[in-house]
């Protein structure tokens, strides 16, 4: 469900006074914990680490984020694969034109 209109969108106030602090060239991540922040547009330009419960992942802010949440840009499963018989023989193949086209490459070279 999502957040009253009236209450505005959830915006982390001590984030904003650490990124107040910042200059937009520096390159510094900054580690947020709250993936329900919302995105505003004094956020453009600025890095962050958002944890995703293992690691922090690195999302460059945009003008086309503003408005979504911080956690939408770091996923917080891996996807492994589907299973299956078809799944196998596309990674045989796809495994054996790699090592194709790399010794391909190799003998051109000497």
């Amino acid at each position: 469900m999502p957040r009253s209109l009236k209450k505005g969108p959830y915006i982390e106030e001590r984030l904003i006074k650490r990124i107040a602090g910042l200059k937009k060239d520096d390159k510094a991540i900054v580690k947020v914990w709250k993936r329900a922040v919302a995105i505003s547009p004094e956020m453009v330009g600025f890095t962050f680490g958002v944890h995703n419960g293992k690691e922090f992942i690195p999302v460059y802010v945009t003008e086309d984020m503003v408005g979504h949440k911080l956690g939408e840009f770091s996923p917080t499963t891996k996807f492994s694969r589907h299973g299956g018989k078809m799944q196998k023989d596309q990674e045989t193949k796809a495994k054996a034109s790699e090592t194709a086209t790399a010794v391909a490459t190799k003998t051109k070279k000497k």
